[in-house]
């Protein structure tokens, strides 16, 4: 029998039980660990866990794989013990996030936030709107979430560019960002915080957007330097939207607060309710090949995600 921890006591009925030849303990992420510390194999973890606990995994002599609920691994990536397989849950969030970015996008271009406060103003506020067709998209990070926006954009007669960090068929690499970002009406970050994408949207990238291009950010904060950024939106030459921030969340005072042509939301671009069952039912068809001696998906390797 295989011990796996789960992250919370509906987790079993969100996948739809557990396969055979598994039993399950909870972990909610908390100092007090389940009795099988020296049994269990494979710990899908919460998404809330301090370090301290987190730093508690090499205290298990049998575990051999962690299946996360996120995509982003940054988090525990450094305390998975080494021989430890680490897996994210791509896939399961693509088309929570495309929706985001789309509505978003259209909140932005139809001037739905000026008419919101005009109403809270109690103001009629006529004025013209702008329209996504006709626009050039260019998507960084062009992975599965990057695929499923592409496919929602196709019915909006939008110019999609896509952008890798190795090119292929049909996607541009990522040494090819600084040539195809003045052509872009709408720039959407897809990016995992890795070492070669910390800071890659800096002054210099910012600076080779057209006027009046949107920064839409998805992926992770910290790619994006946001000094550079509120620079850009204080002139007014730039507009964003960003669902991710670094820090996160933001401290009272911070000047993205009260940055003009932005709209923030509180990473919740995962957050519509499917995602949830997606990420569990990926779980449940890791723990069976696992079980089977199966080759694991969405490994992340030496070079990351």
């Amino acid at each position: 029998m295989i011990t796996v921890w789960l992250p919370e006591a509906e987790s079993e009925e969100l996948m739809g039980g557990l396969p055979a030849g598994f039993r399950a303990d909870v972990w909610t992420g908390g100092p007090d660990l389940p009795k099988s510390t020296d049994t269990v194999e494979v710990i899908v973890p919460p998404f809330e866990v301090a370090d301290a606990e987190l730093a508690r995994l090499a205290e298990l002599p049998r575990l051999k794989l962690v299946q996360l609920e996120s995509v982003g691994v940054g988090w525990i990536s450094p305390f998975v013990p080494e021989g430890v397989t680490l897996c994210n849950a791509r896939g399961a969030y693509d088309g929570a996030v495309a929706e985001w970015v789309v509505g978003v996008v259209l909140a932005h271009l139809l001037r739905l936030p000026r008419f919101e406060q005009a109403r809270r103003d109690g103001r009629w506020d006529y004025g013209r709107t702008d329209t996504l067709e006709g626009k050039s998209v260019l998507i960084v990070g062009h992975g599965s979430i990057g695929s499923a926006l592409s496919r929602m954009l196709a019915g909006f007669d939008v110019e999609v560019v896509g952008v890798a960090r190795q090119a292929r068929p049909g996607v541009h690499g990522v040494e090819e960002l600084p040539d195809l970002l003045p052509a872009a009406d709408i720039v959407v970050l897809l990016l995992p915080l890795t070492p070669a994408t910390a800071g890659l949207v800096d002054a210099g990238f910012l600076g080779r957007m057209r006027d009046g291009a949107l920064l839409v950010n998805a992926g992770r904060g910290a790619v994006v330097d946001t000094a550079a950024l509120i620079d850009e939106l204080r002139d007014g030459r730039l507009f964003a939207a960003l669902d991710v921030t670094e820090p996160e969340p933001l401290p009272a005072g911070h000047p993205l607060w009260s940055a003009p042509g932005l709209l923030l939301t509180p990473h919740v671009a995962g957050s519509n309710g499917t995602p949830a069952v997606r990420a569990m039912a990926l779980a449940k068809a890791q723990l069976e090949r696992y079980a089977r001696g199966g080759e694991l998906v969405n490994v992340i390797g030496a070079e990351g995600y």
